[in-house]
């Protein structure tokens, strides 16, 4: 399973926590275990966005998929 796979199987499991407050989350790419992301939904314009991509999504990639450098929103 390449790293990307790992990362959408990851984000599947994410996700019903974003979709529970009106948002949501995409992937965008992955380049040299960076994983881009695109937040949408209410997580787009929402002012606490920086902190759920950090807090919860990169939190949770980095846990599970050692090899992950960093998320960013793109």
């Amino acid at each position: 399973m390449t790293v990307k796979e790992k990362v959408e199987q990851e984000l599947e499991n994410i996700r019903p926590r974003l979709q529970a407050d009106g948002g949501d989350v995409e992937l965008v790419d992955v380049e040299d275990n960076v994983v881009k992301v695109k937040l949408t939904g209410a997580c787009a314009g929402c002012p606490m966005s920086q902190m759920t991509l950090t807090q919860g999504v990169e939190r949770v990639l980095k846990n599970k998929i050692p090899e992950i450098k960093k998320v960013q929103a793109v």
